[in-house]
Formats: C-alpha cells, sequence, structure tokens
C-alpha cells in the first residue's frame, strides 16, 4: 500500500504531469519486486463546510443499533460508516466514476482522550462492531451485498502523537511493565447523553432545500454526467453524418440542375474530406493539451454553419468546395474539471484509494484527479473513452459513441429525399444546418458542475482555460514523433485505416448514385436502400463490441480479439462486393442486401483498429488516432475523385468502385494479420 502524502494532493488535484510523474516516480519503478496493491488518496479528514456541529448519537457511530437514523430518499442508514462510505460512492459517481474499488485504509475510534466518548468499552464496540460489518459481506446501502475493504487503526497507541486523542487510537496499550490489550467490554457506559438512537438531525434541511419539481428537472439533471456527456456527443456525431450524406442524395438533382459531370460530382463531394483531413492530427494534439467542451459547441455551430451555406454558393464552384471544407475545420478550446471531496465523522479517518494497477496511471488514476470532457473529432472522443472507461468496456463505448455515425446516415437518407421532394435541393440544407445550431443552443443547458477546493481558495474551473504559446510549442516538442514512426504496429494502424476508409468513403459518397443508375431505382427508392447498410451497422456494433468485451473478459489476449474484429471488417466487405460486381444474374434486391451485409460486418473494426490506439498507449491515443485518421482522410479526397473519374472513364461500377475497395480490403487484412498487436508500446521522448 502507497500513500499520497497531504502536501501533495493539491498539485495532483491540478496537473496531468504531477499524477504522471508521481506515478512514474512512486510506484513504476517498484511493480517488478514490490506487490502493490493499493495507493492511498490522503491521510486525515477535511472538515467539510457545515457551520454547525450535529448532535450524533454514539450508538449510530459505533454500530450499536439496528434503528434507521438517517433516511436518504429509498436508502436507510442506522451507522455513520455508511453513510460516509456511500457519501464518497456519490461524490465519484456524481464525476462519472463507476465502480472504481475503495478502500478504508484507516478507521478506529480512541479508547483515551475526549471524556467519556472515549473509554476502551466503546473503543472496542467500535472496533469489534467494524470487523462484524465487514465479515457480514452486506456492504452499504448504497452498494449493497458488495463488501467492504477495510483497516483497523492502530495496532498501537503512538505517545510521540499529540496528546489527547491521537495517542490512543491502538488495540494495545505499551509501557514499561509491557503490553496490555484494551479491555473488550459488550456495553456502553450508563448515561450516555444523548443515546437516544433517533436523535433530531437537519439531514434533511442539509441535504437539499429544492422542491420535488426542481429535483427531476430539466429530466436529464439526475443522469451521471458522463452518460449527459457521452450522449451529447453521439448526438452531434448523429447531425455530423446527417450533414455528411444530405451531399449523397442532393448531388443527384445539382447535377443535373449544374450540368455536373460524374468527376465534377466526386471532387464536389471529396471536397469535404479536405477539411476532415486538416483537423485530424491538430484536433488529437490539442485533445492531449486541453480536452474541451468549447471545441465540441464551436465545431457543430460551425460545421452546422456551412452546411446553411452551401444552396448559397453551389453556382460559384470555389465557394461550394470552401463551404464543404468548412464542414470540418473548427477551432479549439478548453474547459477542465476537477474535484476535491471531504467529509466529518466521529473519529473515522478514511482515507480512500484505488487499485494500482500498471495500466491505471492514466486511466483510473488520473480519472481521479482530472476528467476530461469529450472533444468533437475522433481523436478527441477516444482520448475521453479511455479516461472513462476501463479496458473491459471500452468497446462497448467506442461502439455506442461512434454508433451515432450510423445513426446519423440513416436519418439523414431517410429524410433527405421527401424533403428534396416535396420542397427542393436547398431545403435540407437549410433544415439540416438548423438541427445543429439547436443542438448548440441545447448543448448550453447541460448542466457541468465545477468544483473548486475552497478550503485553499483554489478554483480550477478558470486556471487551465487557455495555455500559453510556449505550452503548446513544449508539448508539441515532447510527443514521440519518431518513436512513432518506428513501431510497425503503428504502421499496420496507418494502412488499415487508409484502407478501410477506402471502402467506406467511396461507398458512403457513391452508392446511392449507384443504386440511381446501375440498379434503376428512383430517388427514393436509392435513398430507402441506402439506409440499409449503415441500418444495419447500429446492429452490428453493438453485436461486435460485445463480443470482443467477452472474449477480452474470457481471457483471450486482447491483440487475438483485435485482430479477429478487424478481420471479419475487412474480409466480409470485400466477399460481398465480389459477389455484387460479378455478373451472375442478382436481381437489384439481392444485390442490395448482399452489399448490406458486407458493408455493416465492416462496423467490427470499431472494436478492432479503433480501439487498437488506446490499447497500445492510453497516454497518446489521441495523438496516434490523429495520424491514423488523417491518413484515413485521403481516401475522402483521393478514392470519391477518382470514382468519378473512372466511371467517366470505364463507364463500370465495377471498375471504379469495387475493384479498388476489394484490393485495399484484402491487403489491409494480410498487413493486419501480420504486424498489429495490442501490446502496450514504449514510445520514448529521448528517440524524437
Amino acid at each position: 500500500m502507497v500513500g499520497v502524502k497531504n502536501q501533495d494532493l493539491q498539485a495532483l488535484s491540478i496537473s496531468e504531469d504531477a499524477v504522471n510523474t508521481w506515478f512514474m516516480t512512486n510506484i513504476e519503478p517498484y511493480l517488478a519486486d514490490v506487490n502493490i496493491t493499493f495507493i492511498t488518496v490522503g491521510n486525515e479528514v477535511i472538515p467539510g463546510e457545515i457551520n454547525r456541529l450535529l448532535r450524533v448519537a454514539t450508538c449510530y457511530a459505533i454500530f450499536n443499533t439496528d434503528a434507521v437514523v438517517v433516511q436518504d430518499g429509498p436508502l436507510g442508514y442506522s451507522n455513520m460508516f455508511d453513510v460516509i462510505f456511500d457519501a464518497f460512492v456519490w461524490a465519484m459517481e456524481k464525476k462519472d466514476v463507476i465502480d472504481l474499488p475503495m478502500v478504508v485504509t484507516e478507521t478506529g475510534w480512541p479508547s483515551a482522550g475526549n471524556g467519556n466518548l472515549t473509554t476502551p468499552d466503546i473503543a472496542s464496540i467500535y472496533n469489534g462492531n467494524f470487523v462484524k460489518h465487514v465479515e457480514s459481506g452486506k456492504g452499504t446501502p448504497k452498494k449493497p451485498n458488495s463488501g467492504i475493504n477495510g483497516f483497523l487503526f492502530a495496532t498501537f497507541n503512538e505517545n510521540q502523537k499529540p496528546a489527547g486523542t491521537e495517542q490512543n487510537f491502538g488495540l494495545v496499550k505499551c509501557s514499561a511493565s509491557g503490553t496490555e490489550r484494551v479491555r473488550e467490554s459488550k456495553k456502553l457506559p450508563p448515561k450516555d447523553p444523548i443515546e437516544d438512537p433517533k436523535p433530531q438531525l437537519p439531514i434533511p434541511e442539509v441535504l437539499s432545500t429544492e422542491t420535488g419539481f426542481e429535483q427531476n428537472w430539466p429530466p436529464w439533471k439526475n443522469i451521471p454526467q458522463r452518460y449527459k456527456l457521452i450522449g451529447a456527443t453521439s448526438l452531434a456525431f448523429v447531425i455530423c453524418n446527417m450533414d455528411k450524406v444530405n451531399l449523397s442524395i442532393a448531388i443527384i438533382p445539382m447535377s443535373h440542375q449544374f450540368g455536373w459531370s460524374s468527376s465534377v460530382a466526386g471532387l464536389v463531394q471529396s471536397s469535404f474530406f479536405w477539411g476532415y483531413a486538416l483537423s485530424q492530427l491538430p484536433g488529437g494534439w490539442l485533445s492531449k493539451i486541453f480536452g474541451g467542451r468549447k471545441v465540441l459547441e464551436i465545431g457543430v455551430f460551425t460545421w452546422s454553419f456551412a452546411t446553411a451555406l452551401v444552396p448559397l454558393l453551389a453556382g460559384f464552384m470555389p465557394g461550394l468546395i470552401f463551404s464543404r471544407i468548412l464542414r470540418f475545420v473548427t477551432p479549439g478550446g478548453n474547459r477542465r474539471r476537477r474535484f476535491s471531496i471531504s467529509c466529518n465523522g466521529p473519529y473515522c479517518q478514511a482515507c480512500w484509494s484505488s487499485v494500482a494497477d500498471r495500466h491505471l496511471n492514466i486511466q483510473e488514476l488520473d480519472i481521479f484527479f482530472s476528467y476530461e470532457n469529450p472533444f468533437f473529432t475522433k481523436a478527441e472522443i477516444t482520448y475521453t473513452c479511455i479516461k472513462t472507461i476501463p479496458v473491459k468496456e471500452r468497446s462497448r463505448a467506442v461502439g455506442f459513441v461512434f454508433g451515432g455515425l450510423s445513426l446519423g446516415s440513416v436519418m439523414g437518407l431517410l429524410l433527405a429525399p421527401p424533403i428534396i421532394e416535396t420542397f427542393n435541393w436547398e431545403s435540407v440544407f437549410y433544415l439540416f444546418g438548423l438541427l445543429g445550431v439547436g443542438w448548440f443552443v441545447g448543448f448550453q443547458f447541460l448542466n457541468e458542475e465545477e468544483v473548486s477546493y475552497k478550503g485553499n481558495e483554489i478554483s480550477t474551473s478558470h486556471k487551465s482555460e487557455n495555455a500559453t504559446k510556449e505550452e503548446l510549442g513544449s508539448s508539441l516538442k515532447e510527443i514521440p514523433w519518431k518513436s512513432f514512426f518506428q513501431s510497425s504496429a503503428v504502421w499496420a494502424m496507418i494502412y488499415t485505416h487508409f484502407c478501410g476508409s477506402w471502402g467506406h468513403y467511396t461507398c458512403l459518397s457513391w452508392l446511392p448514385t449507384y443504386f440511381s443508375e446501375a440498379l434503376n431505382l428512383n430517388l427514393t427508392e436509392a435513398a430507402w436502400v441506402s439506409i440499409l447498410p449503415p441500418l444495419a451497422s447500429i446492429v452490428v456494433t453493438s453485436l461486435a463490441s460485445q463480443f470482443a468485451d467477452y472474449l477480452i473478459t474470457n481471457g483471450v489476449e486482447t491483440t487475438t480479439v483485435r485482430k479477429i474484429c478487424q478481420t471479419i471488417a475487412f474480409v466480409s466487405p470485400a466477399i460481398c462486393m465480389t459477389l455484387s460486381s460479378v455478373d451472375i444474374g442478382l436481381p437489384p434486391w439481392e444485390i442490395v442486401g448482399i452489399l448490406t451485409a458486407g458493408l455493416a460486418l465492416s462496423s467490427f473494426a470499431l472494436s478492432g483498429l479503433y480501439c487498437t490506439h488506446q490499447d497500445i498507449s492510453p497516454e497518446y491515443a489521441s495523438i496516434l488516432l490523429g495520424i491514423t485518421n488523417t491518413v484515413g482522410a485521403v481516401p475522402g479526397i483521393v478514392g470519391v475523385a477518382l470514382t468519378g473519374f473512372l466511371l467517366d472513364s470505364t463507364h463500370s461500377w465495377t471498375m471504379s468502385l469495387f475493384v479498388p475497395s476489394i484490393f485495399f480490403y484484402l491487403t489491409g487484412t494480410v498487413v493486419w494479420l501480420a504486424f498489429a498487436s495490442s501490446e502496450p508500446q514504449t514510445f520514448t521522448k529521448e528517440d524524437s
């Protein structure tokens, strides 16, 4: 068990670098030879903010009554220990830290030093009842049947401590004549002045002064902050893909109106990916520096504004292309939240700790000191997931957030055709742009609580609001770029990301046109069948993430799991595209079904490639995804435009759309199986 010194807590609560330095100095060098099970955080009770003392019954404090003294909603408390323990559980959950193992490293009762409340009898009863409470395995009202891990303080009295209660917490007293065990008794001394088992504690008025309506409004008020932010981010992805796929439908009437060839249509559709590529690496770098709710807000507003500009600039090709580029070039910002927790209780000095695992220095340990808000691009979302989600649940979390992309594709393809046919193609850009503005306005009401450490007058809500140019430059220099590109695992991720993006982006952009021209479907029919792949992807994403987490939980090596999932993600669409492109007399609806199955199964990549960045380097995951996603955006620029050019040249959908995708799917599979790894990589700054 290793403790964090009280004097270090302030620095650790403010600086992530301080957390990393502390871990590397005090934990990392000893892990090979020492079994470190706990990291204790703090060693003394910090006085609370209640301005008056509460009268607490002794029997309530020492586990000596079964009567419910405090009723907190559906939870009834008969001892003060459970109240303090659950207060920490609630505080951690309010900061979105779920199921973090906690241990009570010190709790006890002095046998002398404060009158008739500190006697050997009462100390013996408290210590004995605490042991019984732990051994019962019944847990606390908030966490029933979960067990409690705790330690009694202390073995011996300490004569060099300050006079009074501090010298008398020992189970054994030492003297010149030897040692003497603290006397055990089974009853309290008579005439306890505050022994009423149900004292009039002003708990309700301390806990809340809100009415029932205020406590439950707005509807999402009581949802844990993590779920609100992840849900809002997933919704942002929904709107993002709605704005992205609307052009794949609108391009058909736009091409007819402006007389565009397939090459020009491909150029227009690919322009979106120019801005996308430009945003990825800076986004990953900024997320490493900042985190940032502001980026999410500004990003959604900017791309929504750019979407609404399309009809105004459609007749002017440079302006149209610029508006699509603007869809994914957004500025950065920052908003960090940190928290400190304090409690008060009778002689209950509780230290709460997290399990010290070799891979928790950036994840669970850092969560306690610094929780980052979700960002805007894939790199930032990945950073959020590694800081809030344990590895056994990470596939599901990533799948849920990125599932917003599939849902956005479905909704965009579903809504765009009737809007275009009822009004005109311009209206779809105006309406979808307004959706993003509405999201931006609604997001302002999402409650973000910022807690400051009042005892030392430290307000952390503004301390990290802006980084200086020197800090940014220093951080950029500290990134081990050379080590990244010397790793075969990183190169495997880069090429695999490129290959997957080629098939995804070209199909996303051209499938509606393919269905319309090659399968002779009208605009509405083409849009409806284009919905099927992303709709099926939602189901496959859920199954794939649960499949991956199940394998990892049951002992399958993480590298093996990632290789299995990514192979399914590549081989499946390659087979289905081959069947669709070979002239074997398949009717149109069977071709639609085959393509839908193949493209849906490509969602296994969310439990393969997209989790590997986090597996190999939690510290640099956002940077690595920024690198691979930048390369992954190139097929959107080159592949989408090249498909249009090849279509004009060959008049063959097989040669222009399917053959290149099949090639990259198969070569990507070979590279992934040969070089991919989820083993933690050593990226050293000295090699940079």
